[in-house]
Formats: structure tokens, C-alpha cells, sequence
């Protein structure tokens, strides 16, 4: 862990311009999940709240999967673009929380949806709404994409140990969509998309954030079932210290590759993890609270589907709206973090 501190990888910077906000959505289980209720696994509502700074999460119900999620946002983002289905030629998923390893989520939500258009998904865990967000402004940007719908969407319930507490209180599921179209710059010649972006893994910190038994390493077994392994595995106090680090000069790089002083940016968006790695990122930048979204509170870490969840609701109770400038920052397993300065 320390090698990862002190001597981080470089993240990879790109521009994708041309491109605005058409639509977005999002979508959670209707199943509340309070403190309180976690009680009886020994875990104190007063310690979540001082340790993470959530209240409450959604879980999905048994039979509700990641690709149901993901159909919901996708089809609100679509409703709120008013744009006909038949026009959207791409969809790109973020997940790690699979409906199954084939076929792909996005797949299975391709069908949910009608569409006509080629599906994928993108796996970089808690940066997954980062890479396919990039993934897709890319084919905008080059032209082969009109319409992409963008969804970042994780059942967390299903892959977290319930009799792990320390990070069964944290997680919680939901989901995101945007839907992106091409545009010119405005009157005053300013560009939407993308302004500047960065991505960037380090697979030193593989073992920090992982699910054993999910793959071709360790195929099903009854003894990995015995150990547990099908669940995810944290070492919470490695990834707090490398997230903080990571998410403040990461977003110094990318604003500074955009040219955008920090102040000049409308809202900042980070990965829904733990309230105290987005205060302890927001005071290392110098935020004013109001500039730092947060509601994790009331979802708890929802990995791919955060960020969306998040701008979702910004959205919708005006804190941003089109033409406003947002930093987006996703981070977690791989390691892999995902960022970019992006105006709607």
C-alpha cells in the first residue's frame, strides 16, 4: 500500500467535445434499509453515521437484479429527453454487479428497452460511470454515436458479506442514465462535453477491493463458500487513504488540464463512498460545502450507479442544470478512477 502512496500511477488525460446532456434518470429499490434496521447484525446506528455518514440505503429485493435497475434509469433518462427510443444507437453499462457473466447486462437491458443499438458493458467497479461515460463520448466525438445512452448501475446487496460489519452497512443499490447528443458550441463559443478527463488503474491495489470467488481464478466451490468468498473483500482504511490522495490531485490535474479555475466549476461530483473521504477531498481542495454534492446519506455507496444517482437529483432540484459545469470523480477496485470536467 505504501508504493501505491508514495508512488502512484499516472492517470491518461483525453478531451471529448461536441456534445451536451440530453436526458437523465435514475432508479433505486423501493426497500429502505435504516441504521436501526442493522442492529441486530451488531452494528450501532450512531457508529455508521460517525464512520460513514449514512442513514439509510435501498436494497433490492430477491428478485430484482442489476440489469432491472439500469432498465428503470435507463427508460427515465429516456422519458426526460422526450427523444424516440428508436434514435438511441449505443448503450454502454457500467457495472461490476452482473446480472450473470454472459450474457452482458447491457445486453439483457438492450432487450428491456427496445433499442436498436450495439450494447457493452464496462467493468472499473466504483469508476464505472467515469469509463463508460468517456467510452461513449468518444463515438460521439467521432462521430459514429448520435444518441448514446450512458448507465452506471450496481446491486452492491448481492456481492457484500451481510455478516461483515464494517462494510455491510455501506453499500447500498441504485442506479443512473444519461442520454448524450451531439451540439455546436453556445453563443458565447463555449464547448459542452467533456473538457478535459482523465482515467487511470493501478492493479498494485488489485487485492484491496476484490470478489474472490467470481471467475475463472476460483470457479464455485464448497469451500470457497465455506470461506465466504463469493463476497467482496475491503481493506477499508488502504482504500480511504489512497481515495483521498487520489480524487484531490486528480481533480487539480484535470481542472487544470480544462483551463477552469476550481471556483469557476458550478458542482462538484464525486463517487458516493464515505462522507468522510468527500469532506476530507472537499477541504483538501478548499470547497465551500455548498460546491460538493453529497447524498450518500440516504443511498449509501452505490459503486457505479453513485455518480448518476447523484447528478440525478442535482439535476432535478436545480443545483445544476444545461450548461453547467461539473467535475465528476469516481474511484475504487482495480484500483481505477475515472474524472473529468464536464459541462452539461
Amino acid at each position: 500500500m505504501s508504493d501505491i502512496l508514495t508512488s502512484p500511477r499516472p492517470s491518461r488525460f483525453g478531451r471529448a467535445v461536441g456534445f451536451r446532456l440530453a436526458g437523465i434518470g435514475a432508479a433505486v429499490p423501493p426497500r429502505v434499509v435504516t441504521n436501526a434496521d442493522l442492529a441486530g447484525l451488531g452494528c450501532d446506528p450512531d457508529w455508521i453515521v460517525a464512520r460513514s455518514g449514512i442513514h439509510e440505503r435501498r436494497h433490492v429485493d430477491p428478485d430484482t437484479a442489476t440489469s432491472d435497475l439500469a432498465a428503470a434509469a435507463g427508460e427515465a433518462a429516456i422519458a426526460q429527453a422526450g427523444r424516440p427510443r428508436a434514435d438511441v444507437d449505443l448503450l454502454v453499462v457500467g457495472t461490476f454487479t452482473p446480472d450473470m457473466c454472459i450474457p452482458s447486462t447491457a445486453c439483457i437491458v438492450q432487450e428491456r428497452l427496445g433499442l436498436e443499438a450495439p450494447a457493452l458493458d464496462v467493468t472499473a467497479a466504483c469508476a464505472g460511470f467515469a469509463y463508460a461515460l468517456v467510452t461513449a463520448s468518444q463515438f460521439v466525438a467521432a462521430g459514429t454515436s448520435r444518441l448514446p445512452l450512458v448507465i452506471g448501475a450496481d446491486a452492491n446487496s448481492r456481492v457484500v458479506d451481510p455478516e461483515d460489519i464494517k462494510t455491510w452497512p455501506l453499500f447500498g443499490d441504485g442506479a443512473g442514465a444519461v442520454l448524450l447528443e451531439p451540439c455546436a458550441p453556445d453563443e458565447s463559443g463555449r464547448e459542452h462535453g467533456l473538457l478535459a478527463f482523465a482515467l487511470g488503474s493501478d492493479g498494485r491495489g488489485a487485492g484491496l477491493l476484490a470478489c474472490p470467488m467470481s471467475g475463472s481464478r476460483q470457479p464455485p466451490s464448497t469451500e470457497g463458500l465455506a470461506r465466504r468468498d463469493q463476497f467482496m473483500k475491503m481493506d477499508g482504511r488502504a482504500v480511504f487513504k489512497w481515495a483521498i490522495r487520489l480524487a484531490e490531485e486528480n481533480i487539480r490535474a484535470v481542472a487544470d488540464r480544462a483551463g477552469l479555475p476550481l471556483d469557476h466549476v458550478d458542482l462538484f461530483v464525486l463517487h458516493q463512498a464515505n462522507a468522510r473521504i468527500v469532506d476530507g477531498v472537499r477541504e483538501s481542495l478548499g470547497l465551500p460545502a455548498d460546491k460538493v454534492f453529497m447524498n450518500l446519506d440516504r443511498y449509501g455507496n452505490t459503486s457505479s450507479g453513485s455518480i448518476p444517482l447523484a447528478l440525478e437529483e442535482a439535476w432535478r432540484i436545480g443545483r445544476v442544470g444545461a450548461g453547467s459545469t461539473v467535475v465528476i470523480c469516481g474511484f475504487g477496485g482495480g484500483l481505477a478512477w475515472g474524472t473529468a470536467v464536464w459541462r452539461l
